[in-house]
């Protein structure tokens, strides 16, 4: 079956505003988007401590094929991430550690895919950011076909080329491109509040007294 890529033009982020992303969490970025965003849990790091920020290049493989993915690869710019619709196989890898070295000369910020990965531990010794639905040690097939660039599901959230990607230890974050001031602007603001919020749980207040919430009714007893 054939490839098909499809031509875009979307405006590419200030560094600055990829690097305070980078700075803030998941969390409070579905929260600023009214908790939407945020994709599935099944889709996680596959190290502790993986931070990846930048904006998306989308693919959707055929189920257990990775020739498209391969095919990507040389079309991605230096910072930003691979988002890849693998169909949600979680038998079959179609992503190891030969398509992460080729990434990473490209300087490909991280990858996050709704498939499965093999040779993880290589991965991991690489660095590379990377969120996955599995790991499992089987290959893929090459051949039956996708598409490049154009707007996919991942992790049950909507991706189009340069959406904002933000992933952490919870999860990953998707911000779509035309929203991307307003919900840094807004995770930011709501990190703030969080601080004040712990220094007063640190000087004697609970949670419940901050947020409040009502002393739950007795029942029974005298």
């Amino acid at each position: 079956m054939p490839l098909y890529r499809h031509i875009v033009d979307f405006p590419a982020l200030p560094a600055e505003t990829v690097a305070a992303a980078r700075d803030v969490a998941a969390s409070l970025l579905g929260d600023a988007m009214n908790r939407a965003g945020i994709m599935a849990a099944a889709i996680g790091p596959i190290a502790p401590g993986t931070r990846l920020a930048g904006q998306a290049r989308t693919v959707t493989s055929m189920a257990g094929d990775n020739g498209i993915i391969h095919a990507a690869i040389p079309h991605m710019r230096a910072g930003e991430v691979l988002v890849v619709d693998a169909a949600r196989v979680d038998d079959v890898a179609v992503w190891g550690e030969i398509m992460t070295h080729s990434a990473m000369q490209r300087g490909v910020a991280g990858l996050v895919l709704d498939g499965a990965i093999r040779d993880v531990e290589a991965i991991r010794e690489m660095g590379f950011p990377v969120y996955c639905r599995a790991v499992v040690p089987r290959g893929p097939h090459k051949g039956f076909g996708g598409t490049i660039d154009a707007p996919i599901a991942c992790g049950g959230v909507s991706v189009a080329p340069g959406d904002l990607i933000v992933g952490d230890d919870d999860g990953v974050a998707v911000v779509p491109l035309a929203d991307v001031g307003r919900v840094l602007a807004a995770a930011q603001a709501a990190r703030a509040r969080e601080a004040e919020t712990i220094a007063k749980i640190e000087g004697g207040m609970t949670s419940a007294e901050l947020l409040g919430i009502p002393e739950p009714d007795v029942i029974g007893g005298d």
